[in-house]
């Protein structure tokens, strides 16, 4: 049994029963959750999902001393790549994103920290039934959404402040009638398992961070 949502595609299966509301306290995971949330803005989440793979290898991984430190002509070059979504405001969010998380840590801080102070390092399970039940934003979002627009993030509005808290396992929003439901307080690394997710439809290929 799965969540509806994830009966679309095989990628969004081998997403939502490896990787969907497991929790994630590693800097570089969140920060690769809140680049590929902020780029699925108006898409679908499959669409983002099939680009996983360019993005991990135009942006280093998500190592973030790395990305913060793309000049403009890298960015440029990754801006022009068919194979990710090429929306300028978007992509030049990613290297933004990655100054302030650096910034941050000079002072001593973490985004896992931060995103999780918010619910006080534990997971809101909720109990929904059915999919219509399932919110795209909270009062948690929305200040969390508040906070981290105070300090400079873009592509961080609510609804994607609470998409990335339910793949980070901030939130466990599986239904209750779904198998990862009781599966939403491990925590994982990368890459996920199986180490490769393949969508078989498209003949697409998701891969380990690659540098």
């Amino acid at each position: 049994m799965r969540c509806p949502w994830a009966e679309q595609s095989d990628i969004e299966r081998d997403w939502h029963d490896h990787e969907w509301g497991r929790v994630v306290r590693d800097d570089a995971l969140l920060f690769e959750l809140l680049t590929l949330r902020g780029a699925q803005a108006g898409l679908a989440w499959r669409t983002v999902l099939r680009k996983r793979c360019a993005y991990r290898q135009l942006f280093h991984g998500f190592d973030i001393a790395r990305v913060a430190a793309m000049d403009d002509d890298e960015l440029e070059q990754v801006i022009h790549d068919k194979r990710i979504i090429r929306h300028r405001l978007k992509v030049a969010s990613v290297r933004a994103n990655a100054r302030i998380i650096m910034a941050m840590a000079a002072r001593g801080e973490s985004l896992a920290d931060v995103l999780w102070s918010f619910t006080r390092g534990e997971t809101i399970v909720n109990t929904h039934a059915v999919a219509s039940d399932v919110p795209i934003r909270s009062e948690v979002s929305d200040r969390l959404s508040k906070e981290l627009k105070r300090r400079g993030f873009r592509f961080a509005g609510t609804s994607i402040c609470y998409a990335l808290m339910q793949s980070a396992g901030i939130v466990n929003d599986h239904l209750v009638t779904c198998d990862c439901y009781r599966a939403g307080s491990t925590e994982r690394s990368f890459p996920p398992a199986p180490a490769q997710l393949v969508d078989r439809e498209a003949g697409d290929l998701t891969v380990p961070f690659a540098s």
